[in-house]
């Protein structure tokens, strides 16, 4: 007696779909993870972005300056860096110059809007912008020899644009989130939190139109506002 077995079309396509399920599963894992990117990989991006790290670390000292006008208020902002760990800011309106500065120790300012003519130390908590400000390559270069820890939170939009969206915690304590575009890996926007005396205070930083200078691209554009305002400066 012959006996013919075959299995229902519902029989044959379930255990098709029980030997198929697991291998699109690892399948799709292993696309993912080969399309994943880590924190220092998405950072890397964004330093080779700028012109790569010798460019950046070949520069000895760095001069910046921006100016802000509305009616007949005129105002200028004026930095200077210098390896290692040195910078002098002025702010200057109308004709009169407040500034700071600090030299891998010790930061002090005058202060003329304050009726202060004579320099004075800063204190650490108004110290801490300008030692961030003293790192000529920026926070997240070398950022774990800097006593840093980054994490990679993941994609965020800003105003319309995909970006790799990176949480900074400093060693000074501030926490600063880096939107980095995810096609070009150059920023476009970093909130910053830090606590100064006891309150912490939420700001962001715009950042656009670059252009490349001596093999390294700069922000020729930025704007800065309070975290929540619509308005920018």
């Amino acid at each position: 007696m012959k006996v013919d077995l075959r299995l229902a079309p519902c029989m044959e396509s379930s255990r098709v779909v029980r030997f198929l399920f697991p291998l699109l599963a690892a399948m799709t894992f292993l696309s993912f993870a080969a399309s994943a990117q880590t924190v220092d990989e998405v950072i890397a991006k964004n330093i080779q972005a700028h012109g790569g790290a010798d460019k950046l670390k070949s520069v000895s000292s760095l001069r910046t300056t921006s100016k802000f006008s509305q009616g007949s208020f005129r105002a200028e902002f004026r930095q200077e860096s210098k390896r290692a760990d040195k910078v002098r800011e002025e702010f200057i309106i109308q004709g009169l110059a407040q500034v700071q500065a600090y030299d891998g120790k010790t930061g002090w300012q005058i202060s003329p809007f304050g009726g202060r003519k004579d320099p004075e130390l800063l204190s650490q908590d108004d110290l801490k912008s300008l030692v961030v400000d003293a790192d000529i390559d920026g926070p997240l270069v070398d950022y774990k020899e800097k006593g840093h820890k980054a994490g990679l939170v993941g994609h965020d939009s800003m105003e319309g644009t995909d970006c790799f969206k990176i949480k900074l915690r400093m060693k000074n304590g501030d926490v600063r989130y880096y939107y980095l575009d995810a096609d070009s890996f150059l920023e476009l926007k970093v909130e910053i939190q830090t606590t100064i005396r006891g309150t912490l205070q939420e700001s962001e930083l715009y950042y656009g139109d670059y252009e490349q200078v001596n093999g390294i691209y700069y922000p020729f554009a930025v704007e800065q506002a309070q975290k929540g305002s619509v308005s920018r400066a």
